[in-house]
């Protein structure tokens, strides 16, 4: 067998153990099951990020700038929908940036902590038993967006908010 074909089959081989090793821990570390699709487009989105080389010194040497969002009630909506969440808490609401808040738009990074409201649900079996009432679970949203460079701050177009990570903070479920 050719050397570049041994090297190339071995690249695919890397990839794809990778992919089965990132599939796995996200299950674990989450325990939830995997949403494929938003795995491997975050990775693209962040290595296509990291590859901007006009933007080497941005991304990797500068820190966030914070900026005041003008419109954090649309945003928060958008994100309480878009991460199939029962809300957002504004006071948490804030976005940064590594662009140049000199120009016209810019990509912004979002957070904000959101919750579920109290689950109801049976105890130990379907048929009976307990009826269980938990406490509010706390998630940290995570997202990014374009948004219009204004005087006082910036407006964030919602229909480029997306979603990069939901991160269960708090849940005191058992069973």
């Amino acid at each position: 067998m050719p050397k570049i074909l041994k090297i190339i089959l071995f690249i695919i081989f890397f990839v794809l153990f990778f992919e089965a090793g990132l599939i796995s821990s996200y299950t674990i570390v989450t325990a939830q099951p995997p949403d494929i699709g938003k795995l491997i487009d975050m990775q693209i989105n962040q290595i296509s990020a990291f590859l901007h080389l006009e933007d080497w010194n941005t991304n990797i040497i500068a820190k966030p700038k914070a900026i005041k969002i003008l419109n954090p009630e649309l945003v928060a909506e958008t994100m309480k929908n878009r991460a199939q969440i029962d809300g957002i808490n504004l006071a948490t609401l804030t976005a940064a940036t590594y662009g140049d808040t000199n120009s016209e738009t810019v990509t912004v990074n979002i957070t904000a902590m959101g919750y579920k409201e109290n689950l109801t649900r049976s105890g130990t079996n379907k048929t009976g038993g307990q009826i269980v009432i938990a406490p509010t679970e706390t998630y940290t949203v995570t997202a990014t967006a374009t948004a219009k460079v204004k005087s006082k701050g910036v407006e964030i177009d919602v229909t480029t908010i997306k979603i990069i990570s939901v991160s269960k903070i708090y849940s005191n479920t058992t069973g």
